[in-house]
């Protein structure tokens, strides 16, 4: 799951660092070659293939684990040459650190071993696409009620819109509600770092 360090380090927060795809476990194995303390938590789920069943194991976010660090030039460069890292995941201040409850909480929940499939943020207002059943294909914009997600498919001359009750599991993402905070990928990637390295020297 990761690699521990017992000693708390001052100046050390959690940062979630991107992958490429399915290298996940290729970072984890490089970082803790570094000695670097990282978080990959996983997941089971079962795939088809042909007429056999299968559990297998999945990261349980998929594209991203969490590293322990204190961002220091010289380390974070070593993270960032990792085989199959991509970048540390942030806004237009730079990155972001996670706080040290959201990390405890996952790991109290996988501890526990409860099935916890995770599920991208929506938010009112955003614009989503429906992807799987019947309605596939249909656009709308996310409304919330005290017990139900629903999306709304506007006759826009008339002013009225069908509410449709879906799930989160169902939708996608077309566009963000633009009075919501943007949330921007801060580039800090390897180019981004040694760019900065060199402007030092």
């Amino acid at each position: 799951m990761g690699y521990e360090i017992e000693r708390e380090l001052p100046g050390f927060r959690w940062y979630a660092l991107s992958t490429r795809s399915r290298q996940e476990k290729t970072v984890a194995s490089m970082l803790e070659a570094l000695r670097v303390q990282y978080f990959l938590p996983w997941s089971s789920e079962v795939r088809q293939w042909s007429e056999r069943r299968q559990r297998v194991r999945v990261p349980l976010f998929q594209g991203y684990l969490f590293v322990h660090s204190n961002l220091a030039r010289d380390r974070t460069l070593e993270i960032l040459r990792a085989p199959g890292a991509a970048r540390f995941v942030g806004n237009n201040s730079g990155p972001l650190p996670i706080p040290d409850a959201q990390i405890d909480r996952i790991r109290q929940v996988i501890n526990c071993g409860i099935e916890c499939p995770v599920e991208p943020q929506h938010g009112e207002g955003d614009r989503v696409c429906i992807v799987r059943g019947p309605l596939s294909g249909i656009e709308g914009t996310l409304v919330r009620t005290s017990s139900t997600i629903r999306m709304l498919i506007a006759i826009e001359i008339i002013h009225q819109a069908l509410a449709v009750n879906v799930s989160t599991r169902d939708i996608e993402i077309v566009s963000r509600n633009a009075e919501r905070p943007p949330e921007i990928p801060w580039p800090y990637s390897l180019d981004h770092a040694e760019g900065i390295e060199a402007q030092s020297k």
